[in-house]
């Protein structure tokens, strides 16, 4: 057996099992990064007042939407 063709397969070997660990790592960054988001926004929407204002129902202002425009 060649020893350039055992060295070149040795190092493919260890690229592609480098290649894997690369993309586990950055999939469990991605989730933690989702994550965090996910906190900030339940956040963000806790923060918002409870009590909407009532939507107009009556005259002009607020009750007439142009859906073509």
């Amino acid at each position: 057996m060649d020893v350039s063709l055992s060295q070149s397969i040795t190092s493919t070997a260890t690229a592609v099992s480098n290649a894997k660990t690369s993309d586990a790592v950055g999939t469990a960054v991605l989730k933690k990064a989702l994550d965090a988001q996910k906190t900030s926004a339940a956040a963000l929407l806790q923060a918002l007042p409870s009590p909407q204002p009532a939507l107009a129902t009556s005259g002009t202002l607020g009750t007439q939407v142009n859906a073509f425009a």
